[in-house]
């Protein structure tokens, strides 16, 4: 192996109790910070959070497990016996330090989408795999493990889960897309949008080019650097890689919604018999899912804030007895984050212990 690959020495004491050193790239954006707060509730085994992050936000204070935590440059010695690197930074700073922090021999969980090209690099969804029967082969240097969109993984759980008690002919998938998808500009875009729009002043246009403050929107604009036909491209390839050959690629829409936060997804159900609703709901039922009944609040984004679970309710076709609409919320930086630290934890269980030469 090359000698310069390098982890925590077994002379460690925390190593030898089974704590690990992490490190969040982008420790300041809105994925970084659910990433470090996802850390703490699940209890995740470190002994140090280190946060990380551009020019823009040294110094700033974040609390990580209750305690004060400034966030520090990203520099190749930060690496140094860091277990699990966490990048939540935009693709271009992941692309920019990950060669350093794989050279250090940190394990890497990419939520920037940078890796998902690179050799090695594995699109992965914990939650499907479990729904599957997937047991992730255990690697002593593992490559960039990428945390699957969102959207897909939603997707994968819940078609993954009716594949064997209904039989789908087709599916269409409409996506409706929250500004944080986009990160805190994005966020801060559409709120200036809507402030603006509201006192009869200019909309501010850097981020998406187009209006999206009270407007629903299939493309941005042509000065943008997002597409939304790439996030497309992005949730079908996901969808593929995390949902097994067995479940049909829905056909899918994407909008730029004028929310702040948290997916929202029509799913359409064309079967090959007569929906049975109540068979389809115990069928989803289940970890990380939640059927909502007619007689609750219906799955929003409000509702679904925060949570790990996707909140679905189901509802007939009125007019097609053998179609149903599943009408879905969830949290998007939640879900992503989630993901994240469950690759970390199945990366953790073959995670060697002493030193590697």
């Amino acid at each position: 192996m090359n000698s310069n690959v390098k982890t925590l020495s077994a002379t460690h004491p925390e190593v030898a109790r089974g704590f690990y050193r992490v490190a969040i790239v982008g420790a300041a954006s809105l994925k970084g910070k659910e990433v470090a707060e996802v850390l703490e509730q699940r209890n995740f085994p470190s002994t140090e959070v280190k946060l990380l992050d551009d020019d823009e936000t040294l110094g700033q204070l974040e609390a990580v497990k209750e305690e004060m935590t400034f966030i520090q440059a990203i520099r190749a010695e930060q690496f140094e016996n860091v277990d699990f690197t966490f990048f939540a930074s935009d693709a271009e700073s992941t692309l920019k330090h990950w060669k350093q922090v794989r050279q250090a021999g940190s394990a890497l969980v990419d939520l920037s989408y940078a890796l998902e090209n690179e050799s090695g690099a594995t699109v992965r969804a914990p939650w499907i795999e479990r729904q599957l029967g997937q047991i992730a082969t255990p690697e002593l240097q593992p490559g960039p493990a990428v945390v699957a969109h969102p959207v897909a993984v939603v997707l994968g759980l819940v078609l993954s889960r009716l594949q064997p008690v209904v039989q789908i002919q087709h599916s269409v998938a409409m996506v409706l897309e929250p500004a944080s998808e986009y990160g805190q500009k994005g966020m801060d875009e559409l709120h200036q949008q809507t402030v603006n729009l509201l006192s009869f002043q200019p909309l501010p246009k850097k981020i998406f080019d187009v209006q999206v403050a009270f407007n629903m929107i299939t493309r941005f604009g042509a000065e943008s650097a997002m597409s939304l036909s790439d996030t497309e491209r992005r949730i079908v390839n996901h969808f593929r890689k995390i949902a097994g050959g067995n479940t049909p690629v829905p056909a899918m829409l994407t909008l730029q919604a004028p929310v702040f936060h948290g997916h929202a997804v029509a799913l359409n159900l064309q079967l090959e018999t007569a929906a049975d609703v109540v068979q389809m709901s115990a069928a989803l039922s289940g970890e990380h899912v939640s059927v909502v009944g007619s007689s609750q609040e219906a799955p929003n984004n409000v509702n679904a804030a925060g949570q790990n679970e996707i909140l679905i309710s189901l509802l007939p076709d009125a007019f097609n007895d053998r179609s149903v609409w599943l009408w879905a919320a969830f949290d998007n930086l939640r879900v992503a984050a989630a993901t994240a630290v469950e690759c970390a934890e199945s990366m953790a269980a073959a995670r060697p212990r002493g030193q590697i030469q």
